[in-house]
């Protein structure tokens, strides 16, 4: 199974164009360009290091510069470090932290970088934040905070960042710090029919800060009963690749910098084969596509 699995990455791209890369766009001011889609290192979770070498390969190859990782997504780090090793100079490489106090950040920091064979993070972000208590351990007196802004003047982060699983936590951090970017779900369902993103996406819109975008691709939550599809994916994807293809233009027609795909490398490599002939969402494929989110109950809902 994982030898054809490394087969097909092999073999991905034949039929593009000699000269293609992927299409990149600034990330906030920063002065960084990343490539639109980014390369989701938890796809790599619980694989063979030959697949994460041919993976990162081939995203390299195709022009991906921009790559995210996590402590939380199981041994991703350990495959991520050596495949990336040899593109490290040119890529862009994003981390985070869930630990909520200074003294968990930094032991996570310090235990990522070595994962990851590198001395520093273009990108280091809050991982996660969702409850009010989180968000005020954060960012009160020794919290992981701190740990972010001493790793910036000590050069071992570049950026500093934040991702959000909840409307309130992420304009708490907005209007709380001055960071870099944020990593935010802009999706079709939850921003239409979930109320879940719009105010947090007009927010950093206006700091004119990066915004990233996940779950670009995702349709909807699992049932009680329901097995996962992809083992690195907690959320339905889309199954339909027109309506799939879509939902990514949808994100991407707005001013985010980048997307990172559902942890499938299937669905990865479906995406930039996606963007060989980007262009912005029209408003009939909207119209569609939000007679599509009536029907669909959103990964995230805001009330």
């Amino acid at each position: 199974m994982m030898d054809s699995a490394i087969s097909f990455i092999k073999e991905f791209g034949n039929n593009f164009s000699s000269d293609y890369s992927i299409p990149k766009r600034k990330l906030g001011k920063t002065g960084e360009e990343l490539s639109i889609i980014g390369f989701g290192g938890i796809m790599l979770n619980d694989n063979p290091q030959e697949f994460a070498n041919e993976l990162v390969a081939k995203a390299f190859d195709l022009g991906v510069s921009y790559f995210d990782v996590a402590p939380k997504y199981g041994n991703a780090e350990d495959r991520l470090g050596p495949a990336l090793k040899p593109y490290r100079k040119k890529s862009f490489l994003a981390c985070k932290t869930r630990q909520r106090d200074a003294t968990g950040a930094q032991q996570d920091l310090e235990n990522s970088l070595r994962k990851m064979q590198t001395d520093y993070f273009d990108l280091y972000q809050l991982h996660e934040l969702s409850t009010d208590e989180e968000v005020q351990t954060v960012f009160g007196k020794n919290g992981a905070l701190e740990t972010l802004v001493k790793a910036k003047k000590e050069g071992k982060v570049k950026h500093i960042g934040f991702s959000a699983h909840s409307v309130k936590a992420a304009l708490f951090a907005l209007n709380n710090f001055e960071f870099d970017s944020i990593l935010f779900p802009i999706n079709f369902a939850c921003w239409n029919a979930g109320n879940f993103g719009p105010q947090v996406y007009e927010e950093a819109e206006k700091q004119g800060i990066g915004i990233l975008a996940l779950k670009a691709m995702a349709l909807t939550t699992f049932g009680d009963k329901e097995d996962l599809i992809f083992k690195n994916c907690w959320y339905k994807p889309i199954d339909d690749e027109l309506i799939m293809k879509q939902a990514l233009r949808y994100t991407l027609s707005k001013k985010v910098t980048a997307a990172i795909p559902p942890g499938e490398y299937t669905l990865f490599l479906k995406a930039l084969e996606f963007m060989q002939d980007f262009n912005p969402i029209e408003e009939e494929e909207t119209k569609e596509l939000l007679a599509l989110a009536k029907n669909t109950k959103p990964v995230f809902m805001h009330n």
